[in-house]
């Protein structure tokens, strides 16, 4: 613990930093590209102290913490401090020597010195719509070693001194399919650590170094004591939980299990017993599995706290190497979002055992499209990222929510009329799906319906989804919610489910894509839901009971 500090001046600067993060993600999103950085907001910012621990982190997509936490890591542990100089930038993706949580996922780190020494560290997360690869868009549960889903980065030098490096810079263009995207969001990134670093630097010159520090420092352990207490009020004991991801061949499963140990005002998280490491890009390496853990005791233990480095003093994480939440290189992990939706059940659901009335039944996850081919209207090649939201489960005392990102992913669907303006789409279905959410004294959560009307020649598209095969659990008698589908040519005599992992299947012009996403499970004794509550589900389609 460091030396404790006035709280009135320690929450003004933490807000400050936390205004800096902030300003970054504006300036992320407003200077990107891609649709999936600007419009779905598929990227995170965030503030280190010198040591780096995570200060604040803007509100975006959750599972990103880990990803930038991992990149500094790997950052000091290749750089000596002395090799690094004020206007170095660096960037990085790789799970397994860059501390990333997948290749599409770039991480730009920049220190921000003050004196000749560094002080802090700001640092910004996009996700990229092609960084190579054999699947457009480089992520796909189809891959089998992360040599296939694009190009790999350890901690590089993107900004040398002030200057970009033009060498490397190229290197990730040549890479990606659609290159002048690639540009455009470095371009952003840059931007938004150079904002990061005015404004960190800004708050240091005006209330000094060392009170800055002691700030931080104060505001880390401030929120140590916070998660502190409320692991206070459970009760000791141990807690299990599992549930399923589809396996590596069809009509298999794989085994993801926690057991929570509380004892001490700590959590310990255990992942022994889940199955081997999946053939297929299914897997949740290390920075993504700390990442979902934070999130779930974040959102049941203390929402309104911090999301910075002092809760995770409170927590404890293992995981038997060569598992599916530790996988071992080169195992592919391209989809590991998809899969800590499921996770997030697991863990949700050992950690509410200890929390009465707290915990969710299970949740629907997004699923995933990779929509690619030549544009009729420019003759340019595209690569369309897109994920469509799922359902949150029910409580113990609410209904779930529809259509909505389950707990560690937070971008947002990407708007039709952004959609059909960058690409040869035309939406037209975009629907609840109603009935899908589980029922129960409080129904689940119902997913989404939405149709794609091919317009291009030569389109092709890629799929992944959970969640297809082992539905969203109910809790207390409530019931599954709908698992997910993939649907060619709905609603014609051609009609034809897709699998839950598909590379690159073409779709001839006029064809039609449908996505429906996997519902939420209901929570609790559907004969116990209120009667005016029954009426309101069937008035709105989600039963049709009578």
């Amino acid at each position: 613990m460091t030396e404790r500090m006035d709280p009135v001046t320690t929450e003004v600067i933490a807000r400050h930093v936390l205004a800096a993060a902030e300003e970054m993600g504006v300036t992320l999103m407003r200077t990107a590209f891609s649709p999936n950085i600007k419009e779905r907001n598929d990227f995170s910012t965030a503030v280190f102290d010198a040591k780096g621990e995570v200060v604040a982190q803007a509100e975006h997509v959750p599972i990103h913490l880990g990803s930038m936490i991992g990149a500094i890591e790997s950052l000091k542990q290749r750089f000596p401090e002395e090799e690094i100089r004020p206007g170095d930038m660096f960037l990085a993706n790789d799970p397994y020597n860059g501390g990333g949580s997948h290749l599409p996922d770039l991480n730009l780190v920049a220190p921000v010195f003050h004196d000749g020494r560094i002080v802090a560290y700001v640092a910004n997360i996009a996700h990229h719509a092609d960084v190579g690869g054999m699947v457009p868009g480089s992520e796909a549960a189809v891959c089998e070693s992360i040599f296939q889903e694009g190009l790999r980065l350890p901690p590089v030098r993107l900004m040398r001194e002030g200057e970009v490096a033009r060498d490397m810079f190229e290197v990730v263009l040549l890479n990606s399919r659609t290159p002048d995207e690639r540009r455009g969001g470095l371009n952003a990134q840059l931007a938004a650590n150079h904002v990061g670093i005015r404004a960190v630097s800004a708050l240091i010159d005006r209330y000094g170094a060392d009170l800055f520090e002691t700030a931080l420092a104060s505001y880390l352990d401030f929120t140590e004591r916070r998660f502190h207490a409320a692991v206070a009020e459970l009760p000791n004991g141990r807690y299990s939980a599992e549930d399923f991801l589809g396996g590596d061949d069809p009509g298999t499963v794989a085994r993801l299990a926690c057991t929570l140990t509380v004892e001490g005002g700590r959590l310990s998280f255990d992942f022994d017993g889940t199955d081997p490491q999946l053939r297929y890009a299914r897997n949740i390496p290390n920075q993504a599995l700390v990442a979902t853990v934070f999130c779930v005791v974040k959102a049941l233990l203390d929402p309104d706290a911090p999301a910075n480095g002092g809760a995770f003093r409170v927590i404890g994480i293992t995981a038997p190497p060569g598992t599916i939440v530790q996988p071992v290189a080169p195992a592919p992990v391209g989809t590991r979002s998809i899969s800590c939706s499921v996770l997030s059940d697991v863990v949700l659901a050992a950690l509410s055992q200890a929390v009465p009335g707290r915990g969710f039944a299970g949740s629907g996850p997004h699923h995933l499209l990779l929509l690619s081919g030549t544009d009729p209207r420019t003759g340019r090649y595209f690569v369309n990222y897109e994920t469509v939201a799922g359902a949150i489960g029910a409580q113990a005392h609410r209904d779930g929510l529809d259509a909505v990102r389950t707990l560690t992913s937070g971008s947002a669907n990407l708007p039709v009329e952004a959609l059909e303006h960058a690409y040869p789409v035309r939406v037209e279905r975009y629907a609840l799906r109603r009935g899908s959410g589980g029922q129960g004294q409080f129904r689940g959560g119902d997913g989404i319906v939405r149709d794609y009307r091919i317009l291009g020649d030569d389109v092709t598209v890629s799929l992944s989804g959970e969640r297809q095969d082992v539905a969203a659990p109910g809790v207390s008698g409530g019931g599954d919610g709908a698992t997910g589908l993939f649907m060619r040519d709905p609603e014609s005599e051609h009609s034809r489910k897709l699998p839950s992992a598909v590379q690159e299947e073409p779709l001839s012009k006029g064809s039609v894509l449908r996505i429906e996403t996997p519902g939420g499970g209901g929570f609790g004794n559907p004969g116990s839901r209120d009667p005016a509550s029954v009426e309101r589900d069937i008035h709105q389609g989600r039963r049709d009971d009578k």
